[in-house]
């Protein structure tokens, strides 16, 4: 008896060992809804990463190549291809989306399998979409007002953006790795929402007032 009962303790503490590692203070897996949210932002910032890789070679081979989303003066995705904001860091923006958004959905199809990540991974995936949220921010006043002209599939990677920035911010701040007051966390627990929409609103205001009835022209 006492032969078997030290065979078996080792097995039962390794076990309550592999508990503990899984439930490890700190390590945090996302609801279902994150993760759903994460994989349909990094997807839309994917397809138009990918059909704006596509269309910029497509004008690198031929000049006068005009982009399917090249509607008007205004709406001009070409304009924005060849102009010297569009390489900011030496390559097509692009490019830079094709790794970063499928970073995005890699992080969600983790977490829809259950994934738990610790404080240092949360935040560094925060200070990517903060990167992210203000390289967007970059592009739009340039778009807006330097190169004067707008690209959908730019748009919709900025709103992509722009709304898994919020949302894992406020993941951050609900689960305290973002030193927050309280009313802060309650607000994120109860209107995460809010920020994102505004943020859209104001960028689809300043649009509106820079261009008006010129973006159906």
């Amino acid at each position: 008896m006492s032969k078997s009962t030290s065979v078996k303790q080792p097995v039962q503490d390794g076990a309550a060992a592999g508990q503990d590692h899984e439930d490890a203070p700190g390590a945090v897996g996302g609801s279902r809804a994150l993760a759903l949210l994460l994989v349909i932002t990094g997807a839309a910032g994917l397809l138009a990463s990918w059909i704006i890789t596509l269309d910029k070679f497509e004008l690198l081979k031929d000049p006068n190549f005009q982009p399917g989303c090249s509607i008007n003066p205004v709406v001009a995705c070409g304009s924005i291809m060849k102009s010297d904001q569009a390489e900011a860091f030496g390559f097509p923006n692009p490019m830079l989306g094709l790794a970063t958004y499928a970073v995005v959905i890699g992080v969600g199809m983790s977490l829809l399998g259950r994934a738990r990540f610790p404080r240092w991974y949360w935040l560094t995936f925060n200070a990517g979409t903060l990167f992210g949220v203000g390289f967007c921010t970059w592009l739009m006043f340039q778009s807006l007002y330097r190169i004067n002209a707008l690209c959908l599939w730019c748009c919709l990677a900025w709103a992509a953006t722009i709304i898994m920035f919020w949302y894992v911010t406020a993941f951050n701040v609900r689960n305290g790795f973002l030193p927050a007051p309280r009313w802060l966390k309650t607000f994120f627990e109860d209107f995460s929402w809010a920020l994102p929409v505004m943020h859209l609103g104001v960028v689809a205001m300043l649009i509106l007032t820079r261009w008006g009835a010129d973006l159906w022209a």
